[in-house]
């Protein structure tokens, strides 16, 4: 035992030093990889659709099909894969871009990406109710003779 108990000691001791052999090297080549292994797993497309469709959901019924079929018809969805390719590997390191790619390509990631739409839905209501009701607050203490001063537009007039 005391001989298994000097190899773990020894191992514990060597692990921090190893985690950086772990990392990828930050290189340029290293982050468009990583960029495109994130871009595989969450595609520019499949983004812009969920953009679109959500913005067709404020239009009436009747017009949701047509703005959806011109907006792909219509929006670059190439150029915008080079633009976010490029912010990507300029912004986040090697390793960054690893981990995301590593969780977005995840089942789990995925399933949790897929529930994000009904999360924002529960959540919308109470956060935009207390941004009035805090915007309201705001705007008594930064104008107090506007609060208490407001007399009726009849008694506005005379």
């Amino acid at each position: 035992m005391p001989a298994l108990a000097a190899r773990l000691l020894f191992l514990a001791v060597l692990l921090p030093f190893s985690l950086p052999a772990l990392a990828l090297d930050d290189t340029p080549q290293n982050r468009e990889a990583q960029a495109d292994r994130y871009l595989a797993a969450v595609p520019p497309k499949s983004q812009i659709a969920d953009t679109v469709a959500g913005i067709a959901e404020t239009l009436p019924p009747e017009q949701q099909e047509q703005f959806k079929t011109l907006m792909i018809k219509y929006f670059d969805i190439g150029k915008v894969s080079v633009a976010i390719r490029q912010a990507m590997v300029k912004t986040f390191t090697a390793d960054e871009l690893k981990a995301l790619a590593d969780f977005y390509g995840s089942e789990v990631a995925k399933s949790a990406v897929g529930k994000m739409d009904a999360y924002r839905n529960e959540v919308l209501p109470a956060t935009e109710q207390e941004l009035q009701a805090a915007l309201g607050k705001v705007q008594a203490e930064l104008h107090p003779q506007k609060a208490g001063d407001e007399k009726p537009a009849e008694e506005q007039k005379k």
